[in-house]
């Protein structure tokens, strides 16, 4: 597949998750009368629909990785090339952009906003990087054929069992920056998240390695 249709597929994938978790978020604030628990359950539903059905739609073009962490040990396997990298995050980060401006656009809100929902705390980092953690846990480990629906059922269960409701991705980060809505978050909230974020990926990459280490290998000579 070449270059262009990947970096075309990553940004469509991007853009249209970024307008499902920000355009569920938005719908189910206005129709849940004030309960936050029953937004975010369907805030929850439509991600885990949405992001299973993305990567079945564009993971054999691109991989369906929709999130520069992903992208970025995808590289370092030797799995994406790393010449593609950079393009495949810069895409990403614009397509997350434009998804927010989607939902702005399809609910009649001001196109061009910031998030004004602070979300820090050594709480929040925590769960950001046991977010990623898993995430990149299960793509790495995932038998074949099997990654979507792990996927999206990982995400879905991080929604309620992490403290930050699991964004587990810095375009995520990114594009929801640029929505002052349910989903959103400050800019300020934005590089705590992103830091954590990396680092709950690194050390999948290196647990995932341990566990991957044949067990005869494992034992002293």
């Amino acid at each position: 597949m070449s270059l262009p249709r990947q970096l075309l597929a990553e940004a469509l994938g991007t853009a249209l998750l970024l307008a499902v978790v920000i355009g569920s978020g938005v719908m189910a604030e206005r129709l849940s009368g004030g309960n936050v628990a029953l937004a975010l359950l369907a805030n929850t539903m439509a991600t885990v629909g949405g992001l299973y059905v993305l990567i079945e739609v564009f993971g054999p073009i691109s991989g369906a990785h929709f999130n520069p962490a992903v992208s970025a040990v995808m590289a370092w396997r030797g799995e994406l090339p790393a010449g593609a990298l950079l393009p495949y995050v810069a895409v990403q980060l614009v397509g997350a952009m434009l998804g927010a401006w989607l939902v702005h656009a399809m609910f009649d809100m001001t196109l061009l906003q910031f998030s004004t929902k602070t979300r820090t705390g050594n709480g929040q980092w925590i769960a950001e990087g046991v977010a990623s953690f898993g995430l990149l846990l299960v793509i790495l480990r995932a038998p074949a054929g099997r990654a979507s629906a792990m996927v999206a059922a990982y995400i879905g269960a991080a929604y309620w069992f992490t403290a930050s409701t699991s964004f587990a991705n810095p375009a995520a980060v990114f594009g929801r920056m640029f929505s002052d809505s349910f989903a959103g978050i400050s800019p300020a909230s934005a590089p705590g998240f992103v830091l954590a974020e990396l680092a709950g990926a690194a050390l999948a990459v290196l647990v995932n390695r341990w566990l991957s280490i044949p067990a005869a290998a494992s034992l002293p000579s």
